[in-house]
């Protein structure tokens, strides 16, 4: 079917819209450009136009460490899919995504037409800043800077609320989603009291993927304990010095007249998260009170209903490597095996090298790769389950797909990886053997069907029950229609949870 264009914004608010092909529109511009005196500052409604406007050109990248083609500063913006036949006050579930890349980049999963057309929903798709841009804070900018890019988050979740029913969508039923940073986002706006009731549901793709020392990212996934305000407008400081501002009179004047290339430039990078001034999200006081951690598990977060999802073998999954860091994170050898068990676990490495003796994995690579999943994504993610679950409706499940075919390009042996189920819920079904749709047709069931009616057990899907004091199963993503729930204990078990219980600190 041909998509209908839409061209009035309702409140003169919103977005350019844009139709590119099947259901899609593009490019809505949510906010006003978080440049000159507007950047590093609380996100501003884009101003009010007459008429038409047209939106039918790709939407730029936030400017990010990763490229400097076809990105901006002015990228505040959100896609919306529809389907086709959707009418105006429609009341169809809306989706929302956050994407990842570590806070500092966008891995650009921007495609909902799986979820539209399985799910019968409207797809929402939100930029917003990234890395020293979206997340410095420094005394000159206010009591309460930093986290500028979750507000732009909830910009386009406000921008949802008031004008998505003219697309079809509920403004009341919104299920925000993501996969890495994406997921770690998915955690923090369900911790966020400033995200009150801007939506119902949510799912938290591989949003458990940090690591206890020699940190690539910023210490912002799920399970870690952010910095303080304090804390970050010192690093904000040092920040300050290093790009020559230090010792000016008006320290934010100084910081908002260098332009953006050397600013990220200068900003903590990839390998290097404490290398100057924040690049991820912290708790700032208002758009963050306390680490979502902390939030969820004491049930001071927003009640919504969550599913928390990641790889088996997370760690190493596309996103660990030893090329874009000086430091070594993975194992090549048996030496660095021993060497970064070491840096991780310290007087507990004997302990660990035990537990996943060399002689019964296949390569150093894949013994560190497991333990790293286990210690850092995997049991925590139970563990915030277990506590979480008390005060929300949870629904856990682990991907357990080592053949996905949407994942990264490479030689290595990534198992079960990083993002896996995002990936593969976007990837052109088309091009899936038997084994791989119907693994994700299932992942498109449980999504939309958790959108439409707060609950992943959709029709003809297997069995998921909510993770509750009375049961606590957890779902096997699995291709060839083969997934199930297993109890948590035994999952536990299998990646010996009750050490990395006791001895991870993140």
């Amino acid at each position: 079917m041909l998509p209908r264009h839409h061209g009035h914004h309702p409140e003169g608010q919103g977005l350019r819209p844009h139709r590119e092909r099947r259901d899609d529109i593009r490019q809505h511009p949510v906010c006003r450009s978080p440049v000159g005196t507007l950047r590093w500052k609380s996100p501003q409604p884009a101003k009010a136009w007459t008429g038409t406007k047209q939106a039918t050109t790709e939407p730029v990248e936030c400017s990010n460490v990763f490229t400097d083609q076809n990105t901006s500063e002015d990228c505040l913006n959100v896609k919306v899919q529809v389907p086709a036949d959707a009418k105006p006050g429609e009341k169809l579930p809306v989706m929302f995504e956050f994407h990842g890349g570590g806070f500092l980049g966008e891995a650009r999963t921007d495609d909902g037409s799986n979820l539209v057309r399985t799910g019968r929903v409207v797809y929402v798709y939100v930029n917003y800043r990234l890395g020293i841009l979206g997340f410095l804070a420094d005394k000159s900018l206010g009591a309460h800077s930093g986290d500028y890019g979750l507000q732009d988050q909830q910009a386009g979740l406000r921008w949802v609320k008031k004008n998505i029913s003219q697309f079809g969508g509920n403004p009341n039923n919104v299920t925000v989603f993501g996969e890495s940073a994406g997921g770690a986002s998915t955690c923090a706006q369900v911790a966020s009291p400033t995200a009150k009731g801007l939506f119902q549901h949510a799912i938290s793709v591989s949003g458990f993927y940090n690591y206890q020392n020699n940190i690539v990212w910023s210490n912002a996934d799920c399970k870690s304990t952010y910095f303080t305000e304090k804390q970050a407008q010192q690093s904000g400081a040092k920040y300050a010095e290093k790009v020559g501002c230090g010792d000016a009179k008006d320290v934010a004047a100084c910081l908002r007249k260098i332009p953006p290339a050397t600013l990220i430039k200068e900003g903590g990078q990839v390998g290097d998260a404490t290398g100057g001034g924040t690049i991820g999200p912290i708790v700032n006081g208002t758009t963050l009170t306390m680490s979502p951690v902390q939030a969820l598990t004491t049930g001071k977060s927003n009640k919504v209903d969550l599913i928390t999802d990641v790889g088996r073998d997370e760690f190493n999954g596309g996103v660990y490597n030893n090329n874009f860091t000086k430091d070594v994170v993975v194992a090549e050898t048996p030496a660095r095996y021993r060497m970064l068990v070491k840096e991780q676990f310290g007087k507990l490495a004997p302990t660990v090298e035990k537990l996943y003796p060399l002689a019964r994995f296949a390569s150093p690579y894949t013994a560190y790769r497991t333990i790293m999943a286990d210690s850092g994504s995997v049991c925590p993610m139970l563990q915030l389950d277990k506590k979480a679950s008390k005060y929300m409706p949870v629904y856990a499940d682990l991907n357990a797909d080592a053949d996905n075919p949407a994942g990264e390009n490479t030689t290595d042996v990534l198992g079960a990886q990083h993002s896996g189920s995002n990936t593969l819920q976007h990837f052109d079904t088309s091009k899936l053997d038997a084994n791989q749709a119907a693994l994700q047709k299932q992942i498109l069931l449980s999504w939309t069907h958790l959108a439409r009616a707060g609950s992943p057990m959709a029709p003809h899907t297997p069995a998921w029950q909510r993770y509750s004091a009375a049961q606590h199963p957890v779902m096997s993503l699995q291709p060839g229609d083969t997934s199930m729930t297993s109890a948590s204990n035994v999952v536990a078990t299998q990646h010996n949870c009750t050490f990395w219980t006791k001895v991870t600190n993140y």
